[in-house]
C-alpha cells in the first residue's frame, strides 16, 4: 500500500479519524511502510458545503460532454477535475499515483470552478452547455 488519503477531525487538541474506515486504512498504510522511510503529507481544511444543486448541474454536464466526445462519465469526469485544479500528480519510486478529490467533498467555490472548467471544455469542443 503505497498512498493513503482519509479525513480527521479536530476534537479538543488532537486529531481523529472521522471514520473507522480512515482508521483502518491509515493502519494498513502505516503497516506496510519499510522502517526508516520519509513520508511526505499533505493536509487541508475539509469544508464540503457545496449544493446538491451545484452537483447535480455537474453531473449532467459531465454526462453531456461524455456522450458527445465517446468518452466514458468517469474518463470525462476526471478530465474536468484536473482541469479544475481538484488532482494531485505524484512519482514515487518510478510509479505515478493521481489523487482527485471527491466532487462531493468540494466546497461551493470548488464546484464553481469544476463548473467553469467544464464550459471551458465545452467551448474548445464547440459544444456549448449552460
Amino acid at each position: 500500500m503505497k498512498s493513503f488519503s482519509g479525513l480527521l477531525r479536530k476534537t479538543g487538541d488532537i486529531l481523529e479519524y472521522a471514520t473507522k474506515k480512515d482508521e483502518v486504512g491509515y493502519n494498513m498504510f502505516r503497516d506496510h511502510l519499510p522502517e526508516g522511510v520519509l513520508v511526505e503529507i499533505y493536509m487541508d481544511i475539509q469544508t464540503d458545503d457545496g449544493s446538491l444543486a451545484q452537483l447535480a448541474k455537474i453531473h449532467a454536464m459531465v454526462r453531456q460532454l461524455s456522450i458527445h466526445t465517446g468518452d466514458s462519465f468517469e474518463d470525462m469526469k476526471l478530465i474536468i477535475k484536473r482541469r479544475a485544479g481538484l488532482c494531485i500528480e505524484k512519482e514515487i519510486e518510478g510509479e505515478r499515483f493521481l489523487y482527485c478529490k471527491s466532487l462531493g467533498k468540494c466546497n461551493k467555490e470548488e464546484l464553481s470552478q469544476v463548473i467553469q472548467a467544464i464550459q471551458e471544455i465545452s467551448q474548445i469542443l464547440e459544444y456549448p452547455l449552460q
